[in-house]
């Protein structure tokens, strides 16, 4: 007796509407830890710090590298060291919880889903921030993405990344000094 069912492919969007906030200071230090990064690093990887709101505000209000290696297939994270700085960060400023990540570079890339995937066995939907480094037109390209699951009957396929709208806060001190450095 033949069944008909049908195979359907779903979307589960996060049921939060996420938005991000960054400070300043982290860009500046993404892009210091990218100029001292080791010469054979195409990219710098990170974690984000800070703290989420009830309105599901993400406020990103500082970073630190975290050391990697990565290959065509296969990308290593340095996790003793992250935990290391979490914790020394953590007793300077109980009060900021890792958010998500950053790497540099434009958009997502391949191994972006591993390195993903150890976020978020360490907080609940993580931010994967990107900074282009390059400057294209003097203007550093930065956009957030969360994940959004894919998933077949009851089995999950994938993650597909998905932008979500991201605020640069500065007050006009800092607009100032930003404008000085791209000149």
């Amino acid at each position: 007796m033949a069944t008909n069912e049908q195979s359907v492919l779903q979307f589960f969007p996060s049921t939060t509407s996420l938005t991000a906030k960054v400070h300043p200071v982290v860009i500046f230090n993404i892009c210091d830890c990218y100029v001292r990064r080791p010469d054979q690093a195409e990219r710098v990887i990170g974690t984000l710090l800070g703290s989420v709101s009830a309105d599901g505000t993400v406020d990103i209000r500082n970073s630190y590298a975290v050391p990697h290696n990565e290959s065509s297939d296969q990308v290593a994270l340095d996790i003793d060291y992250h935990h290391n700085m979490l914790l020394s960060h953590q007793k300077v400023n109980p009060k900021e919880v890792i958010v998500g990540w950053y790497s540099t570079g434009f958009g997502v890339r391949a191994g972006s889903a591993l390195i993903h995937d150890f976020y978020s066995r360490e907080v609940q939907n993580p931010i994967h921030m990107t900074v282009d480094t390059g400057f294209t037109n003097g203007e550093a390209s930065i956009k957030a993405f969360v994940t959004v699951n894919l998933s077949l009957r009851d089995q999950q396929l994938a993650a597909q990344f998905q932008e979500i709208p991201l605020d640069l806060r500065m007050v006009e001190a800092e607009r100032v000094g930003c404008k000085y450095c791209l000149s």
